[in-house]
């Protein structure tokens, strides 16, 4: 997977499913992938950290499903600002990656 997309995505995640812990928010970006990626706690939370260090999530405590103590991250109006510099850079980067797919037919 690129640098950068598992940030994309737990972005735009936020955004559609609003504040959810880090276990559900995997488990819903493995649901939407249909299985096709595995999301791991050695790639979820350091995603996590580094989008919190950034300023676009932000953490409080809460409870789970099962009445557990979790940390809830939620999108940060700099956040939802980035999510849309991210999907542009998404965009440029898949359509410059087809024109070279295109140029070798």
């Amino acid at each position: 997977m690129p640098y950068g997309t598992l940030d994309l995505l737990i972005l735009k995640t936020l955004d559609t499913m609003g504040a959810m812990h880090g276990y559900s928010l995997a488990r819903r970006i493995e649901q939407v992938s249909a299985s096709l990626m595995r999301l791991s706690q050695g790639s979820i939370y350091p995603a996590l950290i580094r989008l919190e260090h950034q300023g676009w999530i932000r953490t409080e405590w809460g409870v789970s499903e099962t009445n557990r103590r979790v940390k809830v991250y939620s999108l940060t109006a700099t956040g939802t600002k980035q999510l849309q510099v991210e999907v542009d850079n998404w965009a440029k980067t898949t359509a410059l990656v087809a024109r070279f797919l295109d140029a070798g037919s």
